[in-house]
C-alpha cells in the first residue's frame, strides 16, 4: 500500500492559542515577547509585541513595542507587522512604523510554520545586522511613540 502520510494542519485558532501559551510562557533570554493586546478579541486577530535591543548595537537597551495583526487568513499569510516605538531600520517604513514584507526576508518567503516568535526573533537578529547596527536611532523618549489614530478624536473649543 502507498498510502502517504499527509501533513496534519492545525486550526488557525488552535494554531494561536499554542502561540498564546507559549508567549505567555516567556521566551528564551526574555529580551522578546508577546501577547494578545484584547482578550476579548474571538478572532485573536491584535497581538502586542517587546523587543529589548541586541548588545553591542545603537539598540541595546531599549525597549521597542510593537502591534502585530493576524488577520483571518493567518498563518497561510504573514501578519502585519507595525513598531509602535520609533526606530530606524532599513525593513521599516520610517513614516509609519511597518516591517515592509519585500524588504523583511521571512515575510517575504512566509512559511505556514513560521511564529509571531519567529518574526520578533528575527527583528531583533535584522538590528544587529551590518546595515542596521549603527544607523541613528529617533531620540529617546515619549516623543518617539507612534499614536494610533484609530478613534483619535479633535475637539474644538471657541471661547
Amino acid at each position: 500500500m502507498g498510502s502517504e502520510a499527509s501533513p496534519v494542519v492545525v486550526p488557525r485558532n488552535f494554531r494561536l492559542l499554542e502561540e498564546l501559551e507559549r508567549g505567555e510562557k516567556g521566551i528564551g533570554d526574555g529580551t522578546v515577547s508577546y501577547g494578545m493586546d484584547d482578550s476579548d478579541d474571538m478572532y485573536m486577530r491584535s497581538w502586542t509585541g517587546t523587543i529589548i535591543g541586541p548588545h553591542n548595537t545603537v539598540h541595546e537597551g531599549k525597549i521597542y513595542q510593537l502591534k502585530l495583526f493576524c488577520d483571518i487568513d493567518y498563518p497561510e499569510k504573514p501578519p502585519t507587522v507595525r513598531f509602535q516605538t520609533r526606530i530606524y531600520m532599513t525593513c521599516v517604513n520610517q513614516e509609519t512604523g511597518l516591517v515592509e514584507p519585500s524588504l523583511f526576508p521571512m515575510l517575504a518567503s512566509w512559511q505556514r510554520e513560521y511564529t509571531m516568535e519567529d518574526i520578533l526573533t528575527n527583528l531583533k537578529k535584522e538590528m544587529s545586522s551590518p546595515q542596521n547596527r549603527k544607523l541613528f536611532q529617533p531620540p529617546d523618549g515619549n516623543e518617539g511613540q507612534r499614536i494610533e489614530q484609530k478613534g483619535l478624536v479633535v475637539r474644538c473649543c471657541i471661547l
